[in-house]
């Protein structure tokens, strides 16, 4: 069986790497790598309410959960943030 080199291990966006490095929260661009799509369609599913795992915003600043990112990395099931489309307010 192979090992992982500690690069494999290590890469930027795998879970064990964003529990050492991230806060309590992340970038939207960042969080879309770790789920392997583009920042653009990131934003798109924040607008449209449908990014997999919870968001914050603040005023004009969207930030992505780090505990909730990492449960959706981990289990595979996406984990919404219910917030209404377009409108930035929780329901």
């Amino acid at each position: 069986m192979h090992k992982l080199s500690n690069e494999q291990q290590d890469a930027p966006y795998s879970p064990s790497h964003i529990r050492a490095t991230w806060g309590g929260t992340g970038t939207v661009q960042d969080a879309s790598r770790a789920f392997g799509f583009s920042r653009s369609k990131g934003y798109d599913l924040v607008r449209r309410g449908e990014f997999p795992c919870r968001v914050l915003r603040v005023g004009r600043t969207t930030r992505v959960v780090t505990a909730s990112l990492l449960r959706v990395l981990e289990s595979g099931e996406p984990e919404y943030s219910g917030l209404h489309p377009g409108r930035g307010t929780q329901s």
